[in-house]
């Protein structure tokens, strides 16, 4: 055994070693218990980051762990491969996306190998590549001819630079994420996927997954969105609008409707353009709505604007006319594109009634609740504890008996009906893109929508396009859209738009199970002997779109017979984000310089606490930022590879797992990167120290003295709380400080006997044991050097010798009136009156109570007694 570590090599003997034994492939062994051990694949962006880092070893640990339980382990990797950014790579570097994608895997892959992780490799899958994407379009074929699939004019966020539509989270401030954009409203053809179909089976089902984290459960709950309302009909008033009709609203809140003053309508509703046919200003209004987001997180903090159409409206009980405005808070496509206002119990319609001088009628008030219309108190919008006023013959009525009442009043009418309805909106994946997975539809003006039949499928992407920005490249490519109707034999024109992302994300996961089967989207034998996922591991910025739409998609993958499952994951485990310091210089137009934390000298004062920074090249001040995530834009990440190239792969793994649990951010710490290192080589030491010697004689627990029992004691705590810590709680930290602990212990254990040195020896075991998941590299070579037959992948985890935890004596302290005075031994045995007297008679307890009364004494088994005497 060489006297110093050195990573390099013992990676690599590993690496080869595992390589050679094809230790992580794994096929399905009926009988043999399974865990499917997922994190979330990453996109190809060119090198790896800390959070990949931290997200995959985080998963590795997990699955080595169950591998060392003896269950069969499943743990694949892929790329998710399509998409925006490498379109933006293709243009600024003028190479076809496919080639500066398939480059990066190859980069990245070689980087995740040299992490260690036990991935069945022969699994990979691109989503990028014909094969993955061929049954995402059989799919859609199918789920297109049943409906589940279909074709409408959308209002969407249009970004103009890029010439693409963006999701609601991908507008900030009213501009495009990427391009910076004023973002438009557009309403264009687009396909949906629909998903409200599935609404409350993705909301029931939530109550299964007991693995999860209750804040993803409740963001999917919020996002999903089931409420209690009615839908709500107001008669036009035929002398204002020049017809005759009803204007529909769903409202969560009919309860309230007696307090309704005015009615607000999209910029798109027929009221709004039928009232603009006349007016310039409302012309010009309604365009400026249309240009706004139809991101709803723009939508709550944007003034609120409106403009009165001249138009009224008939209040359904009251007979009164309200009038009705053009907001730009409302938006077409959600329920009917108008609202009923309650400016009294609303703070949108408070704010906007008050702009416009509108009436507010309180029509609910409470003991103590004191109403002001000129400012917004909390209570306006309660319902508990509240009845209703100036409402007619529904005073005095709580919140359930006035729903109640007004509602079957409406109905009684045909002015209204009960009704149930959610936020979630089907999900609209038609993207203006080029990288993406194309929609397999084919449009004839005789026959429609035709979706390509299975024998033509995949509808093949071509590769070798350099896009320039403006729009799709598809759309000017007659030899990709040039076709044939499968109906009818005429020219026709193929689908341009491409797939959202998404799609290929929402069940990657199956796909793993066989990866290379060519006669179905999934091999159904091998997806349920698999699925589903046991721990899924990723991001909670990921918890509501893409844990959504991945078990909507397992729901329909379940519903054509492909899986049996209901859910795709059953345990979720969030990871938190690494985070390091942040440095900068203020520039003179008020902007900042971020400089890399590599390239800052900290000063620190006697307690270590940073007082100050300079810039190593110029010996300049900076300004210390504070903790952020690692980011391009703040310059604060650290190169993962250059970590593994001067420290190794195990020491990395280490610092990740050490310096937090793994739901909490890690900050990452120059200095416990090289406490890791220090920390392995202090193993590594005692190793070579204890092998030096030669192979000890077989340990003989019956012969054990006291001290030799307690370095056993040791060794066996730490296999008991780190396999709690590991197995039951994830926290990988603690686990590691077990170690920690026992190797303490282990430095300053006798080495004299044989039976020392067995137990040594045994603790050496325990410990590399204990490191398998985390640093498998240096603990496969310590297995080696200990003499242990076989590889240490495929040693079993440690077990507890429950006997060796049991104590003959215990050390309990000591105190009087809850100060320290002693200690004392007493057999673990001992009865409470033995303890009790024990303590009594001990010699500093006799001088710190002479001449004190002694009125109670506190006995805390297994750990103190505490003395109070006055």
């Amino acid at each position: 055994m060489h006297e110093q570590y050195s990573p390099r090599e013992i990676e690599a003997a590993a690496q080869s070693h595992w390589d050679a034994q094809k230790s992580f492939v794994v096929s399905e062994q009926p009988g043999k218990e399974t865990f499917y051990c997922l994190s979330m694949f990453p996109y190809p962006s060119g090198k790896l980051h800390m959070g990949h880092v931290r997200n995959y070893t985080i998963g590795d640990v997990i699955a080595r762990y169950q591998r060392m339980l003896g269950k069969n382990v499943l743990q694949p990797m892929g790329w998710d491969a399509f998409g925006m950014p490498a379109e933006n790579a293709a243009m600024k570097n003028q190479v076809a996306p496919a080639k500066w994608t398939y480059e990066n895997i190859e980069y990245m892959k070689t980087q995740l190998k040299s992490l260690g992780l036990a991935i069945d490799w022969t699994r990979e899958v691109t989503t990028c590549k014909p094969d993955y994407y061929r049954w995402e379009q059989w799919l859609f074929t199918r789920l297109f001819e049943k409906g589940v699939i279909y074709r409408k004019n959308g209002t969407v966020n249009w970004d103009p630079v890029d010439q693409t539509v963006l999701a609601n989270e991908q507008v900030i401030d009213g501009r495009g994420w990427r391009s910076g954009a004023l973002i438009e409203k557009r309403e264009i053809p687009m396909y949906y996927f629909k998903i409200t179909a599935y609404a409350d089976e993705l909301l029931s089902s939530l109550d299964e997954l007991d693995g999860w984290p209750e804040q993803v459960k409740t963001m999917q709950r919020n996002w999903i969105g089931k409420s209690y309302g009615a839908d709500i009909a107001f008669d036009y008033d035929v002398a204002s609008i020049g017809t005759s009709g009803q204007l529909k609203v769903y409202s969560t809140r009919p309860d309230t409707l007696m307090g309704a003053t005015y009615v607000a309508v999209a910029a798109e509703h027929p009221l709004a353009q039928r009232a603009a046919e006349n007016s310039a200003e409302l012309q010009a209004f309604i365009a400026e709505c249309k240009a706004g987001s139809v991101a709803e997180a723009d939508m709550a903090t944007m003034e609120k604007k409106g403009l009165a159409t001249g138009q009224f409206v008939i209040h359904p009980l009251t007979g009164d006319k309200l009038p009705v405005f053009v907001a730009n808070y409302v938006l077409w496509g959600y329920g009917e594109g108008a609202v009923m206002a309650v400016p009294a119990h609303d703070e949108r319609d408070f704010e906007f009634a008050n702009k416009y001088e509108l009436p507010i009628k309180q029509v609910y008030t409470g003991e103590g609740k004191d109403y002001d219309a000129t400012t917004w108190q909390a209570w306006y919008g309660d319902k508990d504890g509240l009845t209703t006023i100036n409402s007619g013959k529904y005073d005095g009525k709580t919140f359930t008996e006035a729903f109640d009442a007004i509602v079957a009043d409406l109905e009684a009418s045909e002015h209204g009906a009960r009704k149930t309805q959610f936020r979630l909106r089907d999900w609209g994946i038609s993207r203006q893109r080029y990288w993406g997975c194309p929609i397999p539809i084919i449009h004839c003006e005789t026959c429609g929508d035709v979706p390509v039949p299975e024998d033509q499928l995949p509808v093949v992407l071509p590769e070798n396009v350099v896009p320039d920005g403006a729009g799709s490249p598809l759309a000017k490519m007659p030899e990709f859209y040039s076709c044939t109707c499968p109906k009818c034999g005429s020219p026709a024109k193929r689908e341009t738009d491409t797939m959202d992302t998404f799609v290929e994300s929402s069940w990657y996961f199956a796909r793993y199970a066989s990866p290379h089967y060519d006669k179905g989207m999934v091999d159904q034998k091998a997806a349920n002997h698999w699925l589903p996922v046991d721990q899924y591991i990723g991001g909670i910025e990921h918890a509501i779109l893409h844990l959504l739409y991945a078990r909507f998609f397992h729901k329909l993958m379940r519903d054509e017979g492909l899986v049996t499952s209901n859910e795709p994951f059953k345990n979720l485990l969030t990871q938190g984000m690494v985070v390091a310091e942040t440095y900068y210089r203020t520039l003179e137009n008020g902007g900042k310089d971020w400089f890399n934390p590599a390239d800052v000298e900290i000063e620190r004062d006697a307690k270590a606490k940073v007082i100050g920074a300079k810039l190593k090249s110029d010996g300049l001040p900076v300004e210390i930022g504070g903790t952020e995530k690692m980011s391009k834009s703040k310059n604060n990440g650290v190169d993962p590879q250059s970590m593994i190239d001067a420290f190794g792969a195990d020491t990395c793994r280490l610092f990740m797992m050490f310096a937090s649990p793994p739901d909490m951010s890690c900050e990452w710490s120059d200095s416990g990167v090289e406490g890791a290192n220090r920390f392995l080589r202090r193993v590594w030491r005692l190793a070579h120290s204890h092998v030096s010697a030669g192979q000890p004689a077989k340990l003989d627990i019956a012969t054990l003295n006291d001290e030799q029992k307690a370095v056993r004691r040791a060794i066996h705590l730490a296999i008991k709380q780190a396999s709690n810590d590991i197995g039951l709680h994830h926290k990988f930290n603690t686990a590691v400080a077990q170690v920690m602990t026992l190797m303490n212990v282990l430095e300053k254990a006798a080495t004299a006997t044989e039976q020392d040195r067995a137990l040594v020896q045994e603790g050496l075991e325990t410990v590399a044991l204990i490191l398998a998941p985390i640093t498998p590299h240096i603990s496969h070579e310590l297995w080696r050097e200990l003499g242990k037959q076989g590889a240490i992948i495929d040693a079993s985890w440690p077990q507890v010798d429950e006997s060796a935890l049991v104590q003959d004596s215990l050390t309990l302290v000591v105190q009087v009136n809850g100060k320290l005075r002693g200690q004392i031994e007493v057999p673990a045995s001992a009865s409470r009156e033995e303890v009790e007297a024990a303590a009594r008679g001990n010699e500093n307890v006799l001088r710190f109570t002479e001449g004190l009364s002694i009125r109670k004494v506190i006995v805390v088994p297994g750990k103190l007694v505490n003395i109070v005497a006055n």
